[in-house]
């Protein structure tokens, strides 16, 4: 049963900072139950407003219907009664609708709905799809605006008037004109966050078109870092932001950078630098290289940000 009605779940998720739990996975690239629970367990203990699981960063692409039903399951077991714990749904109509039912069932209290699989797509096709993935829950949606799922400002408001329960956009686009535009028809109406690769790069100027957080992938090895980092973004304090992107963010990107894929791969290298080891990746992503993980180590340890209870 949620915890929060859709209403409350925005309010909750709108000031505070937001990340994508890793799905651990043990030597035969299976889920790892007991490393999963003890990520979360440590997730959950700081002041983080939503966790969501089975997701981009937890390799949801890479999970089966009952693989997101289980780690969904577990993810509110674990971190429930402290943070709301979100889930994800892609694929096709009928998957999605299946991974939202899924993810009600396991007491998630809402939904990041991801791009179509595949296919192109226009306006009326975005808007069927979100709105029976909308109708097919009492939890909170959130739209994901990436790849081929661009939603006009139009769309997102004709999925606002007819559903309660929408209550977020999430963008990867990065489209200045075109966020303007969607905040400008919607307004409060919803709530934004960021969600364009390694989110702290952008997250002080995204503030400013109504995006008052975003999705820390880093938060899941660095997170007194992440919410220091956000803290400095609401406040709008450019100079504790810029120093925080020189001493750390701007050369993590670089390692992110080497290779593709490795937006998470990075993620799970980074806690396997500090000593809390979420496993591999599954393919189609590649683990970081040694050099790579000794350099993201270095860097770590640099930065001075090695978080309490870990080691390097």
């Amino acid at each position: 049963m949620a915890q929060y009605t859709p209403a409350e779940l925005a309010s909750k998720l709108k000031d505070g900072l937001l990340s994508f739990p890793v799905t651990a996975f043990d030597a035969n690239l299976e889920i790892d139950e007991a490393a999963y629970r003890n990520h979360l367990a440590w997730q959950s203990s700081f002041d983080v407003a939503g966790l969501f699981a089975a997701g981009g960063t937890g390799e949801g692409f890479t999970l089966t219907p009952a693989e997101a039903s289980r780690v969904v399951r577990m993810a509110v077991e674990e971190a429930g009664s402290k943070v709301p714990v979100l889930a994800s749904a892609g694929g096709s109509t009928k998957q999605a609708i299946q991974n939202a039912q899924d993810a009600e069932a396991a007491g998630a209290e809402g939904l990041l709905l991801l791009p179509p699989y595949l296919t192109e797509c226009d306006q009326e096709g975005l808007y069927q799809h979100a709105s029976a993935i909308c109708a097919s829950t009492t939890t909170g949606v959130i739209v994901y605006n990436r790849a081929n799922a661009i939603y006009s400002a139009d769309t997102v408001a004709r999925l606002a008037d007819n559903h309660e329960n929408f209550i977020g956009f999430k963008d990867a686009l990065g489209d200045i004109e075109h966020l303007t535009k969607v905040y400008a028809k919607n307004g409060d109406r919803l709530f934004y966050l960021g969600g364009l690769p390694t989110a702290e790069t952008f997250a002080l100027p995204l503030l400013q078109l109504g995006m008052s957080t975003y999705s820390s992938a880093m938060y899941n090895f660095v997170p007194e870092f992440a919410l220091d980092f956000y803290k400095d973004v609401r406040a709008q304090d450019l100079k504790a932001v810029n120093e925080k992107l020189n001493r750390f963010v701007l050369p993590y990107l670089e390692i992110r950078d080497r290779v593709k894929g490795y937006g998470v791969s990075i993620v799970k290298g980074g806690l396997k630098a500090i000593s809390r080891d979420s496993g591999s990746v599954r393919p189609p992503l590649q683990d970081l290289t040694e050099q790579d993980l000794a350099d993201l180590s270095a860097l770590i340890q640099q930065a001075g940000i090695v978080p309490a209870g870990a080691s390097l």
